[in-house]
């Protein structure tokens, strides 16, 4: 991994890494607890970084986002992350093919946090939950959209999700730098790291949004619909 991509949590995190942490607004407890757990699993490494979903819902809170999108679910903690910041009435449409490590960590945590009802987990194939909200008219509507999944499928996720998100909308995706990979040659790149550079060329080009790939955790793409 490169010395400059880390997640805070990284062991082999460097002492600036875990000055950020300890220099920004601290985690709400019910997600300091959900974080806690999930580093327990034997999966632990694919939560997201604490410093970047602190940043995410600084965004949210930012452009009122009330009708949020969470592609890859994991433990919850992402979809919780945007739940708490939410107003009344908000809404996290939380997408994964399982509900495992969600039902293990999260789902207990989401309801002692008070926010349960405001997450809608949809255990399906994500482009299949996706398309489905786009055939029943939810066409431009959604405020903010967060991709962490499997990465093949993120140029898929990406254009579904722009067409969710109204004008004005942020789609953010979570390991856009994947370790530095991405800035090899495209000859030596694995279908993962392919796949996101994929990503990262095409949002750059992309008259519909604003883009912006900024080096947090594991690299953060930020995607603004513009029209």
């Amino acid at each position: 991994m490169s010395n400059a991509v880390r997640k805070a949590y990284d062991s082999d995190a460097s002492p600036l890494h875990h000055y950020l942490l300890k220099h920004m607004t601290p985690l709400n407890p019910h997600l300091a607890k959900l974080h806690a757990a999930s580093l327990q699993d034997q999966r632990g490494r694919m939560l997201s970084a604490s410093e970047e979903l602190n940043f995410l819902q600084m965004l949210m809170s930012a452009i009122g986002a009330r009708k949020t999108l969470d592609i890859g679910v994991f433990t919850g903690y992402s979809a919780l992350a945007a739940a708490l910041v939410l107003p009344p009435g908000g809404k996290v449409v939380a997408c994964d093919v399982t509900d495992k490590w969600a039902n293990q960590y999260g789902r207990p945590v989401w309801k002692e946090a008070g926010v349960e009802d405001m997450i809608d987990l949809r255990v399906a194939p994500a482009l299949d939950t996706l398309n489905a909200l786009l055939a029943t008219g939810e066409e431009g509507t959604f405020d903010f959209a967060f991709i962490d999944a499997d990465k093949p499928s993120y140029v898929a996720y990406y254009e579904a999700a722009l067409r969710l998100l109204r004008v004005g909308g942020i789609i953010a995706v979570d390991n856009a730098l994947y370790s530095g990979q991405v800035a090899g040659d495209e000859a030596g790149m694995n279908v993962n790291t392919l796949a996101i550079h994929r990503l990262n060329e095409k949002a750059a080009r992309d008259p519909r949004v604003h883009a912006s790939l900024l080096n947090v955790g594991d690299g953060l793409l930020l995607c603004r619909r513009i029209e």
